[in-house]
């Protein structure tokens, strides 16, 4: 089947449905250094680098071109117009993002979509933006008579064997009737662990970077041997030798001295002094023998969360990062590296995105037309 990923970032939510078997055709990413990240992992892919209301028209999405269309607008596009929901809410200018995707699924009519973005949607402003979505997509008089039959539930990625506690809303939508969603979720989850006994199972930290070495300047390592199951589910399909990203951030004498007195599990509350800064978790130091907190865009700063290595005194290097996330060995992350942490922490982690393209399949095959 074709797939169409809008709101595309790196790749993340592409790489586990290319993994299903499916042709990723058109994506679509307004960031033109992180759509080049995208090109160079996914070169027959056909790249649209522009803002989204620039491109809903049939000059570049037609009707029927695809089977899935996936993606989620940002959360920073919901607002709420207050009394006018119901007919404010697609006009609102602060809502374009949503609009716009919602224009494209509407012209392009796909058999199924997959709606994803932060768990925190289904309570902004009381829930009204979540049911307001929700109305949308399954109303035969904005959809030309053709509504979805929608699923949605809150994923964690540790349940899918991810060394990460990172929740996400998911929201999917089938143009099929008589569905049983959870019935064929759990048979898609049996019909892994058919194939991969491992695929569920609880990965800690160490099972992510444990066999990476020491960084290095160009961020490239070599002849690194999987000695646990994840990172041999993430090992080079490639069969080469090298893995690039793994360079470290270049810390301040000050904050290399703040990082030396925390130990595992810690953050800044043991350090004796005040320090400023908005997350709570602040020069945490990872723990080996547990799962990491939601990796986001500032990884690579002490003061940005959880992300100190586990034993040396730095935080994550893009490739851990991408580890923790369950990227492949072989995806290469391009730009600056603001840009590579953006990619990295913005992504959909593709263990998750592998699961969600078997389940769409299963769906799709599944109830009646």
């Amino acid at each position: 089947m074709k797939v169409i990923d809008l709101f595309s970032g790196c790749g993340g939510l592409s790489l586990g449905f290319i993994k299903a078997g499916y042709t990723v055709i058109k994506a679509l990413e307004y960031d033109k250094e992180i759509a080049n990240t995208y090109k160079m992992n996914h070169p027959n892919v056909k790249m649209i680098v522009d803002d989204i209301q620039n491109v809903d028209t049939s000059d570049f999405f037609q009707s029927g071109e695809t089977d899935i269309i996936i993606g989620g607008p940002p959360c920073q596009g919901f607002s709420m117009a207050g009394a006018r929901i119901r007919n404010g809410f697609i006009d609102d200018p602060r809502n374009y993002l949503f609009k716009h995707y919602f224009n494209i699924v509407k012209l392009v009519k796909p058999k199924a979509f997959v709606f994803e973005n932060v768990k925190g949607i289904r309570s902004m402003k009381n829930g009204e933006v979540f049911n307001e979505i929700l109305r949308h997509f399954s109303s035969a008089e904005l959809l030309d008579g053709e509504p979805f039959n929608l699923y949605y539930r809150v994923v964690n990625a540790v349940e899918f064997g991810i060394p990460q506690k990172r929740e996400r809303m998911i929201i999917i939508g089938v143009r099929k009737d008589n569905v049983d969603f959870e019935k064929i979720w759990n048979e898609t989850i049996n019909a892994i662990k058919k194939e991969n006994p491992d695929y569920f199972e609880p990965v800690t930290v160490w099972d992510a970077i444990g066999n990476l070495p020491t960084p290095s300047e160009n961020g490239m390592v070599f002849n690194l041997l999987p000695v646990t199951n994840y990172q041999n589910y993430l090992s080079n399909s490639k069969k080469s030798s090298q893995i690039q990203n793994h360079n470290m951030t270049k810390h301040s004498k000050v904050a290399i001295e703040r990082m030396k007195i925390i130990k595992s599990g810690e953050n800044f509350t043991v350090l004796n002094e005040k320090i400023k800064s908005v997350h709570s978790g602040a020069y945490g130091r990872l723990s080996w023998d547990i799962q990491s907190p939601t990796i986001t865009t500032r990884f690579d700063t002490p003061a940005g969360g959880m992300f100190t290595h586990p034993i040396e005194n730095r935080t994550l290097t893009p490739r851990e990062a991408a580890r923790i996330q369950s990227f492949p060995d072989d995806f290469v992350f391009y730009g600056k590296r603001t840009s590579i942490c953006k990619q990295i922490g913005n992504a959909v982690p593709p263990k998750i995105s592998y699961f969600l393209a078997r389940f769409l399949d299963n769906l799709l095959k599944g109830g009646n037309k």
